[in-house]
């Protein structure tokens, strides 16, 4: 299945993550991976560029909520410094009734990105079967969590991908 391409764009505090194609559990690992990294090295305000992202399913969605709540545990969306471009009607339906649309700034428009801006190549980290069942249990329970809505929507996801998970774990 093919999955979203990242590209990235850098200032001095500012990132701009487009997201172009199916955002799916085969790219959240890179994606977790990418954001985690350039919150570490200090950037403060993201961007993530959706105009190009036709779809998002629950472990990309459960990754993103997850950035939103460790960039901002508070859960408002004021000095949150996430926004998210041009999210397609169906991406903001999905964070809204996955209780998460409030941890981001919407906004559409062009994208503005500052003059000392660099492109740069996310490397992949080629995840493996068991890196990626991870990823997407992470994503589901961080969904459980926000919303006792989500519980019944994701229960037997996630100990389906526990059980999954164990089974790789002890033959690795």
């Amino acid at each position: 299945m093919s999955s979203a391409k990242l590209s990235v764009f850098v200032g001095k505090k500012f990132v701009c993550v487009k997201i172009a194609g199916r955002a799916n559990f085969a790219s959240s690992p890179d994606f977790k991976t990418l954001l985690d990294e350039l919150a570490q090295k200090g950037f403060e305000r993201f961007t993530l560029d959706l105009t190009e992202c036709v779809l998002m399913d629950s472990t990309f969605l459960g990754v993103l909520a997850g950035f939103g709540l460790k960039r901002n545990p508070n859960g408002s969306s004021d000095g949150c410094g996430i926004e998210l471009l041009n999210a397609s009607a169906r991406v903001t339906e999905l964070l809204d009734n996955l209780g998460a649309v409030h941890l981001f700034k919407m906004t559409t428009g062009t994208l503005q990105l500052p003059d000392d801006v660099k492109t740069c190549t996310p490397e992949s980290v080629n995840p493996s079967h068991e890196q990626i069942t991870r990823t997407s249990l992470e994503a589901h329970q961080t969904l459980m969590a926000m919303s006792p809505e989500n519980l019944a929507r994701f229960k037997d996801v996630a100990q389906f991908l526990a059980e999954d998970l164990k089974s790789l774990e002890k033959s690795s």
